[in-house]
């Protein structure tokens, strides 16, 4: 556990703590995994029914220059995954000169298989302890459904960025998740892996910050977390 040494910054407070936001993504489970499984998934499905779409999406070059075409040509979705996602695929078939109307199923195979995580070790015994003790909210830039990975029973509620409609660092999407926990930002800890868009956002808002450095990476923000954790049993045993 490391605390870090910073005079404009007392260590983190866990008197002050009522409530406990965490981010999803990267924190609770490694993303890209089940990423690769899901687009594997839905390249299986469309072979059947598109195998020239499917092989244009099987493409990383070729996916990653549609998404970027879909971004720029609908700002307003850039916040939601599932939106992307799913304008990605159609935009595929009508490349491919392939049935668009296949894009809805297309895309439920993928976010299907996007829910089979794999949990770090460390996150269901943390879980038991941390939603005993305070209400936990989910907040994630992501389209994981905390119902749909089996961890809904652990929190009181989840606002991600494509449902709120504003995405981290933004400080709205954090007061909203005080709201919800029924607390004041300001008794807030919140717990992620990204240090902009979770230590960062969270900061400015009053919030309390634990940085999950699980791979050892060097701080590189100005501004420092409370406490910087290389798993979630290190917080766990502040309280």
């Amino acid at each position: 556990m490391q605390f870090n040494p910073n005079p404009e910054r007392t260590v983190l407070n866990t008197a002050k703590v009522k409530a406990i936001t965490l981010d999803l993504d990267d924190t609770l489970w490694p993303i890209w995994p089940a990423i690769a499984r899901a687009e594997v998934a839905m390249g299986d499905w469309l072979r059947a029914r598109a195998p020239a779409t499917a092989a244009l999406l099987m493409d990383a070059q070729a996916r990653l220059a549609l998404r970027e075409a879909v971004v720029r040509a609908s700002p307003e979705i850039a916040h939601n995954m599932s939106a992307i996602r799913l304008e990605l695929i159609r935009q595929g078939l009508r490349q491919s000169n392939e049935d668009p109307s296949l894009a809805q199923g297309s895309f439920d195979v993928f976010f299907e298989h996007r829910m089979k995580v794999d949990l770090f070790a460390d996150v269901l015994p943390a879980l038991e302890f941390l939603a005993a003790r305070f209400p936990l909210v989910a907040v994630s830039n992501g389209n994981a459904d905390v119902a749909r990975v089996g961890l809904g029973r652990y929190f009181l509620s989840s606002v991600s960025a494509h449902e709120f409609g504003i995405a981290k660092p933004d400080a709205r999407i954090f007061h909203a998740a005080a709201a919800q926990a029924g607390v004041a930002a300001h008794e807030v800890l919140h717990v992620g892996d990204d240090g902009a868009l979770d230590v960062l956002g969270a900061d400015a808002c009053g919030m309390q910050t634990v940085w999950v450095n699980r791979e050892g990476h060097d701080w590189a923000h100005d501004t420092q977390p409370h406490l910087t954790v290389t798993d979630l049993a290190q917080l766990c045993a502040l309280f």
